[in-house]
């Protein structure tokens, strides 16, 4: 009991005082750039899913 009681001490200590926790403009900036990746790749994908439909309906069309 005492090895627990000590790890959420020195955990919630290390939490406290030695995180460097990101600013509201640093969380601002590093959402919108994973929104617009995410857009990025899912307009890739969908992209790549469109071709392949158009690739494989000429093929199977054969």
């Amino acid at each position: 009991m005492d090895k627990l009681v000590s790890y959420v001490r020195e955990s919630f200590g290390e939490i406290v005082y030695k995180v460097t926790w990101p600013t509201f403009e640093e969380l601002r900036k590093s959402t919108v750039l994973v929104l617009v990746a995410s857009v990025v790749f899912a307009g890739v994908v969908f992209g790549m899913d469109k071709l392949l439909e158009e690739v494989l309906g000429t093929v199977y069309s054969f």
